[in-house]
């Protein structure tokens, strides 16, 4: 299976909206953070997972043209505000509904906020996806082997769901991954993890406490991601352990997925 991060970004992108910092104006491309979401091809299947508002320009950035399926992570704007730019995605591939898994506390508001995408509106340009509210635990996704969603805390912003396909993770927006996440997180290929910066936040990890949860997982690979202007690439990459990559947008890495 292939895993690319699409975004890298937190909530405001990089660079932020009318900053003169360093890393906001620095000609580093892998500076440059579109809002955070991952697109995994399993060779048959292509799985995305988050549609932030940046999507349209990811999808041209790194030529999708398939999604068979989209996991959300949780509701936030950041995470979801791109559901309309799937219509295409739509369009490429039949007028197909397109199946969306989401926690259920966050597919009741994705419902609320984006019921035309979901069946509820008879507008034949709006998109057609078919959404899933699912709890903790594995559950069926295409024919994806060993797909689980896991809990981890967002501080006071809520819970979100994490996901693991076989020995490859996605950890964004938490603030802690705590003991029983841990356990269903261990023996990982690549582990994307949420990073925001240095100082502490109450809703994200910091990158010290990022590199404790590596420290514990011991993962063959992981890749930081979800961070904010606060971070140099090449500087914060300059610090990491041999087994840390800070994510960028575009990344690719191979994960061995066993088959169904």
């Amino acid at each position: 299976m292939k895993v690319t991060i699409l975004g890298s970004g937190t909530s405001t992108g990089v660079p932020v909206i009318g900053c003169p910092c360093r890393v906001c104006t620095s000609g580093n491309p892998k500076n440059r953070r579109l809002r955070v979401s991952a697109y995994l091809d399993t060779g048959t299947r292509k799985i995305l997972i988050d549609c932030s508002p940046d999507f349209r320009r990811q999808a041209l950035d790194n030529g999708l043209k398939r999604v068979d399926a989209v996991l959300f992570t949780h509701d936030h704007a950041d995470h979801c505000h791109g559901i309309d730019d799937l219509r295409m995605m739509n369009y490429l591939q039949g007028y197909q509904p397109i199946p969306c898994w989401a926690p259920t506390p966050s597919a009741e508001r994705l419902l609320g906020r984006f019921g035309y995408a979901f069946g509820m509106s008879s507008y034949p340009g709006a998109p057609k996806l078919k959404l899933t509210p699912i709890e903790p635990g594995r559950f069926d996704c295409l024919d994806l082997p060993e797909v689980e969603a896991i809990p981890v805390p967002h501080g006071p912003a809520g819970t979100t769901f994490a996901y693991r396909i076989g020995p490859f993770a996605y950890v964004t927006d938490c603030n802690d991954v705590p003991a029983a996440a841990r356990e269903r997180l261990r023996n990982l290929d690549v582990l994307v993890l949420d990073a925001l910066r240095w100082d502490p936040h109450p809703t994200h990890m910091s990158i010290s406490s990022s590199l404790a949860v590596v420290e514990d997982l011991a993962p063959r690979l992981c890749i930081f991601t979800h961070m904010t202007h606060d971070v140099d690439h090449d500087e914060l990459q300059g610090k990491m352990p041999g087994n840390v990559l800070v994510g960028y947008d575009g990344l690719s890495s191979e994960v061995r997925v066993p088959a169904a």
